[in-house]
């Protein structure tokens, strides 16, 4: 999978479960087993508003990600899309 469209609209996979911790979250997929670990609260502020937003750029921008951060956003939504932790929402 190459980098994720963040001008698409995303959401957590529905096996996903999130915990937030002090220093961010754990995210675990009950489908494939796997566990994330996010170590940046602004990441989950974006992953937990994926569901509401548009877009992943606008989800991005809700959670107050700077314009020259996105790319470093994007490539860690495309790490989480690569473990089906996020899935692109279909309409």
């Amino acid at each position: 999978m190459s980098a994720i469209d963040i001008d698409r609209a995303w959401d957590l996979h529905p096996q996903v479960s999130v915990r937030p911790e002090p220093f961010g979250a754990l995210l675990y997929h009950f489908g494939t087993r796997k566990l994330s670990f996010l170590k940046d609260r602004r990441l989950l502020a974006v992953v937990q508003s994926l569901k509401d937003a548009p877009t992943a750029r606008a989800a991005c921008t809700a959670a107050g990600v700077p314009a020259p951060d996105l790319a470093r956003y994007g490539a860690a939504l495309t790490a989480l899309a690569r473990s089906s932790m996020v899935v692109e929402r279909t309409p």
